[in-house]
């Protein structure tokens, strides 16, 4: 009998669907219990495209599968927010007060948060200490000699919780040669494609391209894996639209993630030392979707005195998956502490990894083990520092 939680079982239940079979309750869950993370992609001996199957086939759950109230609600509480800025923002004012005055920690001891909802429970584990949001300017001049025009998405999440991380991206592209120009945008789709919202996803698709497309670029530069490979993607997920199809696949030809871009540009920047072990975590998005697990490793080994500390089980995801570690709670709580405990094993004295998701995840599961004093930065934050000549002490403390 083929496990219905397994890719095979998987693509089973999609066959059935297609032929006509009612989506049961147990047909969904298997579908929503899939991480997406992409691992089956880069194991599969035959080359099965599972990531495009299962984008579609939860475009299909989304259409005709009726959720209940409760399901239905919350994820359209996460869809009104998480995509838009200016809504974080709101949200962000009244959670720096409650993070400030230890709320959380408050409910805890009462046991309120026992009573709550597992998913509410989540979402609370999961905020990120929220820091004041840094300014991208629009355009940034290259040091010295002009090498590339590039174009860069600052985000929603990203640039609402990791602003520092935009920051540090634009000033290493900037010190590499690169004129940089960061447009007044949006949501790039991909929280919505991964979870079926098709409609909402190309629409978010289109005004993506619409604000990159006329500006001259030669590659538009990613500093969030999900990110990344949603947008290298558009010319699949717009070829039935006669508008956009050939405007979407030339978009997508120049979409790169920032450590992949790095490398083909070559290095002209000095890099200052900064002796510090750093346990490197593979973003799912990156490594099986986009098959990108060299560069960020050369990226940070061009730095002298950086050692990389590999990670047991590399290829197995944190449970941050887009929304997963939300509307999935316990298997993604397992996930994160199987994670946690793979990363301590190493002996790194920080953490280095390439999307938002799997900070906030890796960070709510070493705070829940008592580790929560463990550093963490995007690849771009630490070559930041290097080229500034910070010391290693301010990467460590965060600042």
């Amino acid at each position: 009998m083929v496990n219905s939680d397994s890719p095979r079982g998987r693509i089973y239940l999609m066959k059935e669907g297609l032929d006509g079979e009612p989506m049961t309750p147990s047909m969904v869950q298997h579908i929503d219990a899939c991480l997406g993370c992409m691992a089956c992609v880069t194991a599969c001996p035959s080359g099965v495209q599972y990531d495009k199957l299962i984008e579609s086939t939860r475009a299909q759950v989304e259409r005709r599968y009726e959720r209940t109230a409760y399901d239905k609600a919350f994820r359209e509480m996460i869809f009104q927010l998480f995509p838009y800025r200016d809504r974080l923002r709101l949200a962000a004012s009244p959670l720096k007060l409650y993070q400030r005055f230890g709320i959380g920690d408050k409910l805890k001891k009462a046991g309120v948060m026992k009573v709550l909802p597992a998913r509410m429970r989540a979402m609370e584990a999961l905020m990120p200490e929220l820091q004041k949001e840094q300014n991208i300017p629009e355009y940034t001049a290259p040091v010295g000699e002009k090498r590339r025009r590039v174009g860069v998405l600052t985000g929603c999440v990203q640039q609402v919780f990791f602003s520092q991380v935009n920051s540090a991206t634009v000033r290493v592209l900037a010190a590499e040669g690169c004129e940089v120009i960061a447009p007044r945008q949006g949501c790039c789709g991909a929280l919505s494609t991964h979870a079926g919202r098709e409609d909402e996803s190309l629409n978010f698709a289109r005004k993506t391209i619409d604000t990159f497309e006329d500006l001259n670029l030669d590659n538009v530069v990613i500093n969030a894996a999900g990110c990344g490979s949603t947008m290298k993607e558009y010319g699949y997920l717009l070829r039935d639209d006669p508008d956009y199809a050939e405007r979407a696949k030339a978009f997508s030809a120049k979409v790169r993630d920032v450590s992949e871009f790095l490398q083909e540009l070559g290095p002209v920047a000095e890099r200052n030392p900064l002796p510090v072990a750093a346990a490197y975590h593979d973003a799912c998005h990156l490594a099986h979707a986009q098959g990108i697990r060299k560069q960020p490793r050369d990226t940070l080994r061009q730095i002298p005195g950086m050692e990389i500390k590999e990670i047991r089980e590399a290829e197995i995801c944190c449970g941050s998956a887009g929304i997963y570690n939300m509307v999935e709670p316990e298997p993604a709580e397992q996930l994160g502490e199987r994670k946690a405990n793979n990363i301590l094993k190493t002996g790194a004295t920080m953490i280095v990894t390439s999307n938002p998701g799997c900070m906030l995840q890796i960070q709510a599961s070493l705070k829940k083990m008592g580790h929560d004093g463990l550093p963490m930065a995007h690849p771009m934050e630490v070559l930041d520092a290097s080229l500034r000549g910070e010391p290693v002490e301010s990467l460590l403390s965060g600042k």
